[in-house]
């Protein structure tokens, strides 16, 4: 298990190799990748919605 002064460690090695400009757009580019993500899951549930909500007005 990580603690939080390894944790601490790793962040400023991060920052340190990146830079906080670099940082900041791998951050942004990370938080659209995760939201498309999402929406990419949810489209793949969208057929199975549909399919519900047209046998339940069928019935």
């Amino acid at each position: 298990m990580i603690g939080t002064t390894e944790l601490i460690i790793i962040l400023l090695i991060v920052l340190v190799i990146f830079g906080a400009g670099k940082l900041k757009n791998i951050g942004g580019d990370l938080g659209s990748a995760i939201k498309s993500f999402k929406e990419g899951m949810n489209d793949k549930d969208e057929p199975k919605k549909n399919k519900r909500q047209k046998l339940k007005k069928t019935k």
